[in-house]
This record gives C-alpha cells, structure tokens and sequence, in this order.
C-alpha cells in the first residue's frame, strides 16, 4: 500500500452481491411470500424486498461458514416478515374500497333534522293559542279529528278549519318547508 491510499472495507454487502442473491434465490423467496400473502403479488414483492434489505443491512449472516447456502436464513426472514405484516393488518381494522363507500346506505343528517325541528317549534309559536292548540293535539299528538275536538270541547268542523288555518300561516313563516305542511 502506497502513501496517501486508504483501503475501505465495506461494512455491508455490496449491490453486486444483492444482485447475484436475488437471481439465486428471488424465485423460491417469492414463491413462499406469494404463497403467505394469499396470493396477493404487490404485497409478496414489498416482503421479497424487505427481505432483501434485511440481508442488505446483516451482511455477516450472509457470510456464515455454518451452512452451504444463504437461503434458509432469507426464507426465515421472509417467512417472520409475513407473518409480522400480517399480525399487523389484523390488528387494524379492515380497509374499505370506493366500491364498499359507493353503494353503503346514507344515513340523515341528524343536524338538518334538528334545526327543521327547531324552526317549526318558532314557527309554532307564532300561531294563536286556539290554532296552536289544534296543531299540537292533531299533528304532534295523533289526535283524530274527533278526538281534538272532545278534547277541546268544540265541533269537529271548527278543528278542522283551526287545522287548514294554523297550517297556512306556517306555510307563510316557513316558507323553505312548504312541501311538508301539505
């Protein structure tokens, strides 16, 4: 060695020695990952590569003189890390695909319906007491007609006028849910 020159001794296996380890051994790792994703191939790859960075960052495993061949501690490693990924994924919930969130039910929205129910208890509230009396027995309360007026002591005629009459001046102050007070 001259003066000036340094020899550098990689700490870690170099990427012709990954390239030669995947072309010996890639297949028979993928094929295990493959067969331990249940056949998902994206994620078979993303372990066959993991694997590789394992070995990639434990270059002294690779160089052990206690065994003729690297594969065996690459499909252990590959064998742990599909099992660790899937523990993984079974300890989050499940994802759900755009096909599953297109067709799931709309539930209402309570929000609107509270501030529908809010401006009609205003609205009410505008009515004169013998139109809000009728409202209330009728519409919130499931009165017949008949039973509003034994109720409140007048003819059943004079409820249902209360009724159409109470209902137009809601109509006038709600005039956004017109539709409903038919």
């Amino acid at each position: 060695m001259t003066a000036g020159t340094t020899t550098i001794t990689p700490r870690t296996t170099a990427e012709h020695e990954l390239a030669a380890l995947q072309r010996e051994h890639g297949r028979p790792l993928f094929a295990l990952l493959l067969r331990l994703s249940d056949g998902d191939r994206q994620r078979a790859e993303d372990l066959l590569q993991e694997t590789f960075v394992r070995a990639w960052q434990h270059p002294e495993a690779l160089r052990a003189d206690d065994f003729d061949s690297v594969l065996p501690w690459l499909l252990t490693v590959g064998r742990r890390l599909a099992i660790d990924a899937r523990r993984a994924r079974q300890a989050r919930p499940p994802e759900v695909g755009d096909a599953v969130l297109d067709n799931a039910r709309v539930c209402a929205d309570h929000a609107e319906r509270s501030a529908a129910t809010l401006d009609v208890r205003e609205a009410v509230k505008t009515l004169t007491p013998e139109h809000r009396e009728v409202l209330v027995l009728v519409y919130f309360h499931g009165a017949s007609v008949a039973e509003a007026a034994a109720a409140l002591g007048i003819p059943p005629g004079t409820v249902k006028s209360r009724a159409y009459y109470a209902l137009r001046a809601l109509r006038r102050v709600l005039p956004g849910y017109a539709a409903d007070l038919h």
